[in-house]
Formats: C-alpha cells, structure tokens, sequence
C-alpha cells in the first residue's frame, strides 16, 4: 500500500522480469487486543518506515525543509494520519483469519505519529466486527500488500493486552515456491504494454499464529 492511497503498480515488463522490487520497506509490529471476557476485539499494527521513504515521504508534504532531522509540533500534526486516509474498501495490507474464515477489521482509528532517527513510525488499531475466540486454534495474521510495491518485515516482538498466557508464532514464506509462481505469472503476461504487476503478495508474505491458553 503506498502512503495516502493504496496504490497498484503499473509496468512495462520486459524479458527475464522475474522478480518482485519493493520500492518502500516498512517494518512492522502487531499488538492482539483482548476484551474483559478474554476475546480478541482487535489489533494495534505499527508501521516504521525506511529513511528513503521516510525523507520522500517528508519531502511531499514539504516538512522538514531545514533538513535538521527534527520535526516541529506544528509539522508533526500535519504529518498526523498522512497514511490512515485509505480508499473505501482498501485492506490496509492486515490479513487475519480465525477457524479458516477471513476476519472484517474496522478502518484505522486511535493512530499515533512519530519521527525519530530519521524514520517516520505511525501506529493505527482496527477492530474486529465481532470478538473472537483465540485458544488452541490459533487466530493468524498477515501483512502485505498484494501488488508488492511494499515490503513487510515483521521486525518487532508481538505484543498481547489483555491476556497473558498467549504466544505469537513467526511464520516465514517459501521464498522458493513463492519466486517460481511469480516468474511463472509474469512469463505469462505480455511484454509489450503496461500490465498490473501480478498480485502474490501473500505468497511472499510473513505472518504470525496466535494461539492461548484457557482465558481466566
């Protein structure tokens, strides 16, 4: 998902176009949120962004003009939900299931916005339509964008309110599978026009199973 809109990239594929080419990198951390009844109502998902993307991000919106690496509170406030105003309909690049069935989340709410160390890291909580249930069968999240115009990493400890007899499991891609249907699905395509790059974000995507023991 690029930052304001979510994007689709468009290219010229020429021969031998074969691999995925992120163009902004975000690491990403993923908070489950528990109810009183020990429920899952949703998750708090952060996003740092990489310095490239954070300094062009910044120079868009024309913050930062003295390049001193600081932010005003003035300029801060305009950077302020700079990538929570998503098109209808937009998945917000946060995939989660429970008992085999896709999981509806809210749109972004109760963001925050930081910039330190020259990366902007903004912080968003979607809900989900009802609470779920999160025991021996695990409730699973994944983060990507289909298009792969954004890289996902998820590069920060998972975090649990609410409950503490739970466990997050990192689940990593195939990288291997994932790189041969790629290349298979570009040779596919025509190299001779503009093409939508082929949507297999999920199957290079890194996630997590969440799984608890009995609630208290």
């Amino acid at each position: 998902m690029r930052y304001l809109l979510g994007g689709v990239v468009a290219l010229t594929l020429g021969a031998g176009a074969a691999q995925a080419h992120p163009h902004m990198f975000i690491d990403t951390g993923l908070e489950v949120v528990f109810n009183d009844q020990g429920l899952a109502t949703g998750l708090r998902i952060t996003w740092t962004y990489d310095d490239l993307s954070s300094m062009q991000i910044l120079a868009d919106m024309g913050l930062d003009m003295d390049m001193d690496g600081t932010l005003t509170p003035d300029e801060l406030q305009q950077l302020d939900g700079f990538d929570m105003r998503w098109d209808e309909g937009i998945a917000g690049d946060t995939y989660a299931q429970a008992g085999g069935q896709p999981l509806h989340m809210s749109r972004p709410k109760d963001w925050t916005i930081a910039y330190q160390d020259t990366r902007i890291t903004s912080t968003h909580y979607r809900s989900f339509d009802a609470p779920v249930a999160v025991g021996p069968d695990p409730l699973t999240v994944q983060v990507y964008d289909e298009t792969m115009y954004t890289a996902y990493t998820l590069a920060y400890d998972t975090k649990f309110t609410g409950r503490t007899d739970c466990k997050a499991d990192l689940v990593m891609p195939d990288l291997k599978a994932a790189q041969a249907k790629l290349a298979a699905a570009i040779a596919a395509l025509p190299t001779d026009v503009e093409v939508e790059y082929p949507a297999l974000g999920a199957d290079f995507a890194q996630g997590i199973t969440v799984t608890c023991g009995a609630p208290s």
